[in-house]
């Protein structure tokens, strides 16, 4: 069974260093103000979603499980 996750990006905190964009690149792209956003939450697999997200510098990316609400990331 797939897990099913929630993504979400502060933007308050992303300095759209484009780690999640390469990562993760069905999932994330970068806006107009070259921060990242959630372009797909089912575009990657979990695992590659989870590794983007680690790999924020200011930890703006924040994954939970959809079905619990259980944070997986940070």
């Amino acid at each position: 069974m797939t897990r099913k996750l929630r993504v979400s990006v502060d933007h308050g905190l992303c300095v759209g260093n484009g780690n999640c964009t390469t990562t993760a690149t069905h999932t994330f792209a970068h806006n107009a103000d070259r921060q990242s956003e959630v372009v797909n939450p089912d575009g990657d697999p979990a695992d590659l979603i989870m590794e983007a997200a680690e790999s924020c510098p200011v930890s703006a990316i924040r994954v939970e499980d959809a079905e619990t609400g259980q944070p997986l990331v940070p």
